[in-house]
């Protein structure tokens, strides 16, 4: 994997987490098939338009997936049976090495943060499971923003830089989605884009 590090004189570095330092974008898939079925879907979701949603909050995926399929259905009551379904598979979750090393490299001489679309009490045990834990005091999930304002808005970067004391210009993120890669550039960060189906997903015509 190759990693395009624009130059600069950043004083803070800023991930995404699923897709990004860990390889857990198939899993989530995987929970979201299987949840959607439960609730009503009678073939296959649509794998290449899940992939393209990578970083929107997870609550909002569900009314997105409610609209596209035409499913009268709770999203908070799909989103909570989708979380379970991924906790139980989260021990196959594996990290994304290019970018941990990325991250600890980073952690060594400024401070480093996640902004994720995941709900904490999805991100957090990730993090755990994994051994990123302890890398990152600073996380910010779409529950630190006001509502709808997850990605593709800035908001979850900016909050990521204030709390790391660093302002937004002097802020690296690195992502793998279009939606969170589109926040960090309204949030006037540089970007790198990790490499992933998201990425080729995104160019394809």
């Amino acid at each position: 994997m190759q990693l395009h590090i624009p130059p600069g004189d950043f004083a803070g570095t800023i991930f995404d987490l699923d897709g990004t330092l860990i390889d857990s974008m198939p899993v989530h898939y995987h929970a979201w098939d299987r949840a959607m079925r439960d609730f009503g879907l009678g073939h296959a979701l649509d794998e290449d338009y899940f992939y393209s949603l990578g970083g929107v909050p997870t609550r909002q995926v569900a009314e997105l997936f409610a609209v596209r399929y035409g499913l009268d259905l709770d999203a908070s009551e799909v989103m909570e049976h989708k979380e379970k379904l991924y906790l139980q598979l989260l021990p196959t979750v594996k990290v994304i090495e290019p970018v941990v090393e990325a991250a600890r490299r980073a952690a060594a001489r400024h401070p480093v943060s996640i902004a994720t679309g995941g709900a904490p009490e999805v991100a957090y045990p990730a993090l755990d499971a994994t051994g990123l834990r302890s890398l990152f005091s600073i996380v910010v999930t779409p529950h630190d923003v006001a509502p709808g304002r997850g990605k593709p808005a800035p908001d979850m970067f900016l909050l990521a830089a204030k709390k790391m004391g660093v302002p937004p210009d002097r802020c690296l993120v690195f992502e793998d989605a279009e939606p969170g890669l589109a926040a960090a550039r309204a949030a006037g960060m540089a970007t790198v884009r990790v490499p992933s189906r998201t990425s080729r997903s995104d160019s394809r015509p």
